[in-house]
């Protein structure tokens, strides 16, 4: 792409200029100078705003762009596709409105790009409604503080590191360790527990063979009928990877406004970023740090910072985020985690030793948090949960002196034979989330030294035999249970029940 002065331009493109200027044309519009890699440079079009539609006529027919740079007499537009077509001297005009997308439920159960065009083969979408890309924040007033659960089905996250409806959660770790999983897991669970809650997935220059294999899955599960999925290829121009996470962002915000419930995926933002980098060098923006823009934080909070847990007055509605981010080599201090990290309200940290140790889901218990707490738990998994994550630490530290079983004290030995049977515990297969009464069972039982002679790798068996045995024989209990509202202590009903039943669960499995 040649970088040239408008007064360097062809004769042609400076008489069409002049003459534009001669008949007062240049606010409304303008003509493209040079164009190349995704990028048009109009000459003109002075009253252009920031992200506003530009509509370029070429000899092929009309091509749409969107206003990145506005500089004095140019400005930088990013074409919505191809350049291919598209020709110094081209007619630029403005379309009169901000970059919007297609919302509402008829987009339920459909695979789409960031302009709402179908993706899956069927019909076109049309919906009544239109949500603007780039949208201001709700305010401090428009705010509840987060207070629903927003249940996983993941026990190792709802008992050690709960999120809440209207909470910013970020899933964080090595590429192929279990990230995505977490996401499809919670995503199944709303379908599962009859939550309400709307799904809606952007996958950001993900392979589309991977998007097909996770549409079917859902299908399987029968969650597609609550999900939107936002989908963007590799070979997709990057102009289309920026625009996904806001498009599917304007999705959700159409439920939260009208008192409902969703949930966002973001898979992942550090390849939004880079595609926003690149957009960004093209528009000759100055790098910084590792080549990205100076406003790369902007980026991600002004998308991050629209999920909220809204008011009473405005409805109550709540949209709940959880951004992926992947690191290399565990390296959290990487420019892009730290953004990331210090805009949302908890990490979830996916270590890869752990999931190479068959530990899966490979969380880390020391690494990750949850800056909202127990304000987002359940009553019935708070009770139970209270010294997991300490416990959990504390064994993770203690396991590498674990081979020197004799010289250790008994309370060390106790301390880490318990570990090793929480750790059991927390494994949980892939599309198997928990309900609340399984959750609060298990680690109950693990807790109060039910299973404490069953050896740790009978635990899971234990486990299924002890859940099998509540539900057969006292379903009732464990349905208000499973409602989450009251406390499991060793002394209720329903802790005498649980211990009745896991001590003879336990005898089977004795070492």
């Amino acid at each position: 792409m040649a970088d040239i002065a408008v007064t360097e331009l062809s004769k042609g493109l400076r008489d069409a200029i002049a003459k534009l200027e001669l008949d007062g044309k240049m606010e409304s519009v303008g003509i493209v100078t040079r164009v190349g890699d995704g990028v048009a440079w109009v000459h003109g079009l002075s009253s252009a705003g920031y992200s506003e539609v530009l509509q370029i006529e070429t000899k092929h027919g009309i091509i749409e762009a969107f206003a990145l740079n506005l500089m004095e007499d140019e400005i930088g537009a990013v074409l919505l596709g191809s350049d291919q077509g598209v020709a110094a001297g081209d007619t630029v005009k403005l379309k009169g409105e901000v970059l919007s997308v297609p919302v509402g439920p008829e987009l339920l159960g459909r695979v789409v790009n960031p302009l709402g065009e179908p993706l899956d083969g069927g019909p076109a979408i049309t919906t009544k409604a239109r949500g603007a890309v780039e949208r201001e924040a709700v305010g401090v007033l428009g705010r509840k503080h987060v207070h629903e659960p927003l249940m996983t089905g993941i026990m190792a996250i709802d008992a050690m590191f709960p999120i809440g409806r209207g909470q910013r959660e970020l899933i964080i770790g090595d590429r192929q360790t279990g990230k995505t999983a977490i996401a499809i897991d919670t995503m199944i669970n709303q379908a599962r527990q009859k939550t309400g809650v709307v799904n809606v997935y952007v996958a950001i220059g993900q392979k589309l063979s991977k998007v097909a294999r996770l549409v079917e899955r859902l299908k399987e599960e029968g969650v597609m009928d609550q999900t939107i999925i936002v989908a963007t290829g590799p070979s997709d121009p990057a102009s289309l990877l920026y625009l996904a996470p806001y498009a599917g962002t304007a999705m959700g915000e159409y439920f939260r406004d009208n008192s409902e419930h969703a949930l966002m995926i973001y898979d992942d933002l550090t390849k939004h970023a880079v595609a926003y980098r690149q957009m960004s060098l093209l528009l000759r923006r100055p790098p910084g740090r590792e080549a990205f823009p100076g406003d790369v934080f902007y980026l991600h909070s002004r998308l991050l910072e629209r999920s909220s847990k809204l008011s009473d007055d405005l409805g109550a509605g709540s949209l709940t985020a959880l951004p992926i981010i992947e690191t290399q080599a565990g390296d959290i201090s990487a420019y892009i985690p730290t953004n990331v990290i210090s805009i949302t309200d908890g990490q979830i940290f996916m270590e890869t030793d752990l999931f190479y140790q068959g530990i899966r889901p490979a969380i880390s218990a020391g690494l990750s948090v949850s800056r909202v707490g127990g304000d987002a738990q359940t009553k019935t998994v708070k009770s139970v949960s209270g010294h997991l994550k300490l416990g959990l630490s504390q064994f993770r530290e203690l396991a590498s002196f674990a081979q020197f079983g004799s010289d250790l004290d008994e309370a060390t030995k106790s301390q880490i034979e318990r570990g090793q049977r929480l750790t059991e515990l927390l494994k949980q297969p892939q599309y198997q989330p928990m309900s609340i009464w399984e959750q609060a069972a298990s680690i109950f039982a693990v807790s109060e030294g039910l299973f404490d002679k069953v050896p740790a790798a009978s635990i899971k068996q234990a486990q299924q035999a002890m859940l099998t045995r509540l539900w057969t024989d006292h379903k009732k209990d464990m349905q208000v249970l499973n409602k989450g509202a009251e406390k499991l202590e060793a002394e209720s009903d329903a802790g005498k029940l649980i211990a009745k039943v896991g001590v003879v669960a336990a005898k089977g499995f004795e070492g």
